[in-house]
């Protein structure tokens, strides 16, 4: 089975090590899993970003996706290409996606892993990773890990203790990593082995 680790993302900013430490446990001093927070204040009215006409360099991972999607078996669908803060999204939409998402989005996610390293096979410079989205599922995921992320940042700096977050998909945990990238006040490590591979929001 493929993992982060096995796909080669855009370098992170140095102060975010993706690594895999042995064990599912690991850092976090010591802290136990909890569940996700929400904080309880609304900081966003949803995913952002409206469909675009595709792009002339991105027509030819649409008519691989859409291809992909004929050869599984999904009937009458469109996919729209939707640019985002957090990259480029192509959404599916259609009747009967269930089977498309699968149990907690993990189908998109190996669908995306997939479809990526193909499109970015043999390339070593200027890798472009496409997100692969059925109804807004994952936009929506997106938007919650960000309060996720927010509000772990508000905890660590409140506490000076690191915050274990949940176990999650390698896309989400960059979502997360990449929403606090930028605050001095704190790093983010992923520790642990999949599928129990989790961040850790540490003090700087």
């Amino acid at each position: 089975m493929l993992y982060e680790d096995d796909y080669e993302f855009e370098e992170q900013p140095a102060h975010i090590r993706d690594r895999a430490i042995p064990g599912s446990g690991g850092g976090g001093g010591g802290r136990g899993r909890r569940p996700f927070r929400g904080g309880g204040r609304p900081r966003s009215n949803g995913p952002s970003g409206k469909a675009q006409p595709v792009p002339e360099d991105a027509k030819p991972a649409h008519a691989l996706l859409a291809e992909m999607l004929a050869k599984m078996g999904v009937g009458a669908s469109d996919i729209s290409y939707i640019p985002r803060q957090e990259g480029e999204y192509f959404e599916v939409n259609g009747p009967d996606l269930a089977m498309l998402i699968g149990r907690h989005g993990n189908t998109l996610e190996a669908i995306n892993l997939v479809f990526n390293n193909i499109i970015n096979a043999g390339n070593r410079g200027n890798r472009r990773y496409f997100t692969i989205d059925a109804e807004g599922y994952r936009a929506r995921r997106a938007e919650r890990l960000k309060e996720i992320a927010l509000d772990a940042v508000e905890e660590v700096v409140r506490s000076g203790k690191p915050s274990k977050l949940e176990p999650m998909l390698p896309s989400e945990r960059k979502i997360v990593h990449m929403t606090i990238s930028e605050d001095a006040r704190i790093r983010t490590e992923s520790e642990g082995v999949e599928p129990e591979r989790c961040v850790v929001v540490f003090p700087a």
